[in-house]
């Protein structure tokens, strides 16, 4: 490990402490402390500090929804990071290479950039893989899950997912597991899989409210909505509108994953049997007013099939059309194959 710090103990925490805040929710408390330990690192010309404080503001961002500038910042970070520092973890759980890699893999997928979250995916978890190392093996393939789940690749996501729950349980690694079983479970639940998607559901639910009786909040927005999708593919309508509103209350500082929870109940609203089109409605707009803004075009896709399939079942055939080709144009563009495939089915059925 590399040793030699030029600033005070205090002044290099303030990389983790702004991880920490964020942990707990408070992002605009992560956002400055974050902020002063990168312009500190710049006084100093301190390069160790820097990268430090840069990967977890990068952490703070993604939880702001501020995907773009994760994007820049991981970037930025990689280019200066000298290429024997690879297996480095200037005091975090897993080095800078794989997590700046990891963070930039999510980011790129809420966006939308698929193509190019595969790329540096392939080379976090070559990485994360060298170091045998628990926590980094488990964090490159939760992240390298994201696009493959974003994107509706199934069986490519729950390969990963399952990769990086064996090693996370082989290493007796606790904080993470909820979040990878919880989008195991959606994985599991697309893929026909009703029993074992069932059995990591449970697991899921223990595993969240076992961490939120610590008061940590994290991703539990993002995973309490992943829990939701797996029930509503399940049938479980009561349940996953319970956990859909779960997302909701966790995400409130997480405006992208309070996008990702008001898509989800709209998905509940407008389902056949609870077909509610004046409050599906309002949960697709929130869902938009929150992603749009943000970049976040698979969300912006899925919110628009949403509306084009609310619309249609209540004879608005004009704003179904437009709304189903504003999400088919958007999901070809970024080569959503699964999701193109429904909503051309959709818009089939208008005809």
């Amino acid at each position: 490990m590399l040793s030699g710090w030029t600033t005070t103990l205090g002044e290099a925490e303030c990389g983790p402490s702004s991880r920490t805040s964020a942990m707990l929710g408070e992002l605009d408390e992560a956002l400055v402390t974050g902020t002063r330990a990168l312009a500190l690192a710049g006084r100093l010309q301190d390069l160790q500090l820097r990268i430090l404080a840069t990967t977890y503001l990068e952490v703070t961002l993604h939880y702001r929804g501020e995907y773009e500038r994760v994007v820049d910042l991981a970037t930025d970070n990689l280019a200066v990071l000298p290429a024997d520092w690879h297996n480095e973890y200037l005091g975090m759980p897993a080095p800078p290479s794989v997590y700046d890699r990891g963070n930039m893999v999510v980011a790129l997928a809420e966006l939308g950039r698929f193509a190019e979250a595969l790329e540096y995916e392939t080379e976090s978890i070559r990485l994360a893989e060298l170091t045998q190392h628990a926590y980094t093996v488990g964090f490159a393939y939760r992240t390298a899950a994201m696009p493959h789940l974003l994107r509706g690749d199934w069986t490519q996501a729950l390969s990963r997912l399952e990769h990086g729950i064996a090693a996370l349980r082989n290493g007796n690694v606790p904080l993470p597991l909820p979040i990878v079983v919880a989008a195991s479970a959606w994985a599991l639940a697309q893929l026909g899989e009703t029993s074992e998607a069932l059995r990591r559901l449970q697991e899921g639910e223990q595993l969240f409210e076992h961490q939120a009786s610590r008061g940590l909040v994290g991703q539990s927005g993002w995973a309490y909505h992943a829990l939701g999708r797996a029930c509503l593919l399940l049938g479980r309508l009561d349940e996953a509108a319970l956990l859909a509103d779960r997302a909701v209350e966790c995400s409130r500082c997480h405006p992208g994953f309070e996008g990702h929870a008001q898509h989800l109940l709209g998905d509940i609203t407008i389902h056949p049997n609870q077909f509610d089109a004046e409050r599906g409605e309002a949960h697709y707009r929130q869902a938009l007013a929150l992603a749009e803004p943000r970049g976040m075009r698979p969300l912006v896709a899925h919110c628009h099939r949403g509306l084009g399939t609310l619309y249609r079942r209540t004879g608005k055939r004009e704003q179904s059309h437009e709304h189903l080709t504003t999400a088919t144009t958007m999901y070809r563009e970024m080569d959503m194959r699964f999701y193109l495939k429904q909503a051309e089915t959709e818009s089939k059925a208008l005809r």
